[in-house]
């Protein structure tokens, strides 16, 4: 500067320093290279730190870590002779909370510094951004396609109210009395395993009393004698809300820092838990639609894919298995004498036997393999990737081993065969119709052969 500030007589008689230290905004001027040289009284109202803290600091050491680059560019453009009228940051205050301020700049080219008047806008921010975030819960609510989508935007959306670098949500069952953690990301610690409500963590405390909890190092907090000691790396700040759903509080979301740098107040624990509510009808509208979904494709008796979802799978392998120039395998199976078990030991022992052998089915196949019912007694089974046919024989050997050991159900042994067809792509079918009623048939020449055997089907495509 050409001249240094001094007190300048105003027309009521007061010096203009102490005008401006009257004034609720902040008056700043930073020179050249970033540094204060000049902060008003107001400057530790909204900032938290003296005048004398801050003079010969670099202004940008106090600006939000997400908003340093941003704001270093609108500070060179306030250089070149670009004024900004409105243009707002993120500031951290020296308590550690985060502000939000809207800037009236400009740069005096004849004292080579930035004059500028800040405002505190962090109330108005945040209402603004409950709206913006509660409008953003709806729309990922609709259009997520599954939890784990879900809780990616909830993730984003909550980061945008308060820091949430280190932020998961935790579901309870209370059927199950499991609690469960469904989207965990934290700098230092893993996912727990699935637990109980009597595990004693914070979590389950804020579940359990279906109060928010805030633990900071300026708070103190008389926790109930069940809740034991911090598992994993203890955070300096934690900050917990449950979600309270339409039958209870179904989980909690959790923010926590290790750092002094992040700090969470009283009116971050009112704003998430302001959201919570919105976030739990979204959650508990997704779970329901997925579980309709996966009612809607599986059998409900043994739990297996159903006929729609075993097509499905069987078209998505065909494609791939036309891309890669690979193998696969259809298997129809027919439980050999079903009937006369109904009929002499009644549905519900028939019910049982389904759900065993489709059980020991299960266990005769690799986790990338799908077995589903497609009705009655008959399943079918697809192998993906196999080198040669002979490889689907030796599964089918091994579901007749299975269904050597007789079943027992609710007290009684029962001894089932099954009848097997096999069909290979693309020796034997190029689409998934051909595949299907070439095992089915090769099934039926089972049966017709005595049961209890598997037969590969002599049909060429």
């Amino acid at each position: 500067m050409n001249q240094p500030l001094s007190p300048i007589e105003s027309g009521t008689g007061l010096p203009f320093g102490n005008v401006m230290d009257l004034l609720l905004d902040a008056i700043c001027v930073v020179d050249a290279r970033g540094r204060y040289v000049f902060v008003s009284a107001a400057f530790e109202r909204i900032f938290g730190y003296t005048p004398e803290e801050v003079i010969g600091r670099p202004m940008i050491e106090l600006v939000h870590p997400d908003d340093r680059e941003r704001t270093l560019q609108a500070a060179n453009e306030i250089m070149a002779g670009q004024p900004k009228p409105h243009f707002q940051n993120r500031y951290v205050r020296k308590d550690g909370r985060v502000i939000h301020i809207m800037w009236s700049a400009r740069w005096s080219e004849a004292d080579q510094v930035r004059i500028a008047v800040a405002r505190d806008v962090t109330e108005l921010k945040r209402a603004e951004l409950m709206q913006v975030a509660l409008h953003a819960i709806s729309e990922a609510a609709h259009s997520a396609e599954d939890l784990l989508t879900l809780f990616l935007h909830i993730h984003r959306i909550v980061g945008k109210l308060l820091p949430a670098r280190n932020f998961f949500v935790a579901l309870y069952d209370a059927q199950k009395d499991e609690l469960s953690f469904p989207y965990f990301v934290d700098e230092y610690d893993q996912p727990p395993p699935t637990q109980s409500l009597e595990s004693g963590t914070l979590t389950s405390e804020v579940i359990r009393s279906g109060q928010a909890l805030l633990l900071t190092p300026d708070t103190r907090v008389e926790l109930p004698a069940r809740v034991r000691p911090i598992v994993g790396r203890d955070s300096l700040e934690w900050l917990g809300v449950p979600l309270g759903g339409q039958q209870g509080v179904i989980g909690a979301l959790v923010v926590q820092s290790y750092s002094g740098e992040v700090r969470y107040t009283q009116q971050d624990k009112a704003l998430l838990q302001f959201v919570s509510t919105q976030i739990a009808a979204a959650i508990e509208r997704k779970k329901t639609e997925t579980r309709l979904q996966y009612l809607a494709q599986h059998d409900q008796l043994t739990d297996l894919p159903n006929r729609e979802l075993f097509h499905d799978r069987l078209c998505t392998a065909l494609a791939r298995a036309r891309r890669d120039q690979q193998r696969l395998a259809v298997l129809y199976l027919d439980l050999d004498q079903f009937k006369p078990v109904n009929d002499r030991h009644g549905h519900d022992i028939g019910d049982l036997l389904l759900c065993e052998a489709a059980a020991r089915i299960s266990q005769c196949v690799r986790e990338s393999d799908t077995v589903g019912r497609i009705g009655g007694d008959e399943f079918v089974v697809l192998l993906n990737g196999i080198s040669l046919p002979e490889h689907a024989a030796a599964v089918a050997a091994k579901i007749h081993a299975a269904f050597e050991q007789p079943f027992e159900l609710a007290g009684r042994l029962l001894q089932v065969s099954a009848s097997i067809g096999i069909a290979i792509y693309p020796d034997h079918g190029e689409d998934d119709k051909q595949l299907l009623r070439h095992a089915d048939d090769a099934m039926y020449d089972a049966k017709r052969q005595g049961g209890n055997r598997a037969l590969m089907t002599a049909v060429s495509p």
